[in-house]
């Protein structure tokens, strides 16, 4: 074993390895006791793995004559993997605060939408816009939510609903995941909405024939990585044969499946994820009780997005339903120009007190079943040896603080660490 190492991160007072035994995800009764280790040290290698994980006292003995590029004494401070949101729209142009007030007057999703506002809106603007102007916002939006502790996400495109403008926002993605240290999952979602003038099927035959093609071949050619597929299934958008159809035809292409469904109407999304294979869906304010158990027996993972239910005044999605049936609940931010929280602590404050989630179970899906929902959780999630070296670490005596301190975070969070490499030092943080 080599003697000179990456990072030594050491005496944390706690330090919540999430899980410590290969767990891809965890359900029911695992999710509400996390393995955590108190008075603890980790040590990460040259290759951004995480090397080791223990007592501090038997780790200092142990790599008393080793060299580290950077040691961080963690004494009263806490160590978590970092954060993952299963669930962004980053890319775009066109904020949407004034559709804000309509909103808050009472008007709903789909009457915004109607009156030419919502994914529309967002559209026209998106068209618009160049690749560097779409670059530059993807890349303020992203640091944020690293600063907010995110060190994986998953981004869409969809703001095109044609074939030029989804290949430029995918490019951007490309770009953003080629140059920027947090770790992205790159989603397909040219399905996000109908375009103007077209019917569903015209819609869903431009996507099948034309777009998909398109974007086989610039995988082909290494000029785009694509993860994952996603269609907006709702009454009014993409029905479900539709829906079938598309995410099908993903599938065949070797993309995962991440879709919307069951957000605004009951559509029974949830069963049609299972029949799938689908590795997540989204949303699921109007599952129903058949959906629940479809997608516990095929462990596809429910994605539910606290900012969404909260801002649209929605009901909260069914999350103690889900995680008593044994689903694989995972927690994304839903970041976009309705919902605009680059947050994680936020999303799981927002999960704890509107959906009755407990803090474990919170961070449980805001790490190793996030991971598992972008097909990642072999990798990424939590603190254990061989994976890569993605964490957090602190400012508190308690991990809960995190959550627990709503909007919070700024304060609290002195390290962001990606593959072993600090990626933001705060140096603004309080003693808690």
């Amino acid at each position: 074993m080599s003697n000179s190492f990456r990072l030594y991160v050491k005496n944390a007072k706690q330090v919540v390895l999430v899980c410590n035994n290969g767990e891809r995800f965890l359900t029911q009764e695992a999710m509400k006791k996390l393995s955590v280790i108190e008075n603890c040290s980790l040590i990460i290698g040259k290759d951004g793995m995480l090397k080791v994980v223990g007592p501090a006292d038997s780790i200092e003995s142990q790599f008393k004559g080793a060299t580290f590029d950077k040691v961080i004494n963690a004494a009263g401070m806490c160590v978590i993997p970092g954060l993952i949101d299963a669930h962004t729209h980053p890319v775009w142009a066109g904020d949407r605060v004034h559709e804000f007030a309509m909103k808050l007057a009472g008007a709903t999703y789909m009457e915004v939408h109607e009156a030419g506002g919502g994914i529309h809106f967002t559209v026209e603007h998106t068209r618009q816009a160049t690749k560097d102007q779409l670059l530059s916002s993807l890349t303020q939006r992203l640091t944020r939510m690293l600063r907010s502790g995110t060190t994986l996400v998953e981004c869409k495109s969809g703001y095109g609903l044609e074939l030029d403008t989804e290949l430029k926002m995918l490019m951007v993605i490309e770009t953003a995941r080629r140059n920027l240290d947090i770790g992205i999952s790159s989603t397909y979602c040219g399905a996000h909405a109908v375009p103007k003038g077209k019917t569903v099927s015209e819609a869903t035959e431009d996507i099948i024939k034309v777009q998909l093609p398109k974007l086989k071949e610039k995988m082909a050619q290494g000029e785009l990585k694509v993860d994952n597929i996603d269609v907006f299934c709702e009454k009014g958008v993409f029905d479900l044969d539709s829906t079938r159809a598309i995410l099908q035809a993903g599938k065949d292409m070797g993309l995962q499946i991440n879709f919307h469904g069951d957000e605004l109407n009951p559509m029974n999304a949830a069963q049609a994820s299972a029949e799938l294979g689908a590795l997540a869906i989204s949303h699921l304010e109007e599952v129903t009780n058949e959906g629940i158990a479809a997608m516990a027996k095929a462990k596809t993972s429910a994605v539910l997005l606290p900012t969404t239910a909260y801002i649209l005044r929605l009901p909260q999605p069914r999350a103690r339903d889900m995680l008593d049936g044994g689903v694989i609940v995972a927690l994304g931010s839903d970041f976009n120009p309705n919902a605009y929280c680059c947050s994680m602590p936020m999303v799981m404050h927002l999960a704890c007190v509107n959906m009755r989630m407990t803090m474990n179970e919170a961070l449980a899906a805001a790490t190793i079943n996030a991971a598992y929902a972008l097909g990642l959780s072999h990798s990424h999630g939590s603190l254990e040896v061989g994976k890569q070296a993605d964490l957090l670490i602190i400012n508190s005596s308690r991990w809960e603080h995190l959550i627990y301190q709503f909007g919070g975070h700024q304060e609290l969070i002195k390290y962001v660490i990606i593959k072993g490499n600090v990626v933001y030092e705060n140096d603004k943080t309080m003693d808690y």
